[in-house]
């Protein structure tokens, strides 16, 4: 009797195991556009907004609204708290994804290399495996991708 029971909690553990590995396989197929190996937050809710339509006009396909990133920080035992935010996510043509931030009348980004890692080096650094960074202008209707990667002559020269 007691060998019955086993087989017969070892075939319901396998019909368990089987259902969970085809549910698994059946929502990754269903939701093919994102790439499942990033870790990028998203935010289903994407407003209308013209920033959203220059760039669908450009190609883009937008999958997240405003996402905000709380960062905590500790300094001799003292708290501090602060926040970053991606304004959307976006996929390209060949669906890779993108973090999306938006021009500031405010507070513009300057098109220098010291300019571009204190406003972005933080969202390629928390998202290595992102395709890059959008930076969407719309009073000049532009889209410009932003990449990221090491100057390893640079890096390596400095050392020697």
């Amino acid at each position: 009797m007691g060998e019955k029971t086993d087989l017969f909690v070892m075939i319901v553990i396998g019909i368990v195991l089987m259902m969970g590995v085809v549910i698994l396989a059946k929502n990754w197929i269903q939701d093919p556009t994102i790439d499942h190996r990033l870790k990028i937050p998203f935010n289903e809710y994407i407003p209308e907004h013209p920033a959203v339509d220059l760039m669908r006009s450009k190609g883009y396909e937008v999958i997240g609204g405003r996402v905000k990133i709380p960062l905590y920080f500790e300094v001799d035992q003292e708290e501090y708290f602060s926040r970053l935010f991606i304004d959307y996510v976006a996929l390209n043509e060949e669906g890779a994804v993108y973090l999306v931030k938006t021009a500031r009348k405010r507070l513009p980004l300057e098109w220098t290399g010291s300019s571009l890692r204190d406003r972005l080096l933080p969202y390629f650094l928390l998202y290595p495996d992102s395709a890059g960074v959008l930076y969407v202008n719309i009073n000049e209707e532009e889209v410009r991708e932003i990449y990221f990667d090491w100057d390893e002559e640079e890096y390596i020269g400095e050392n020697e």
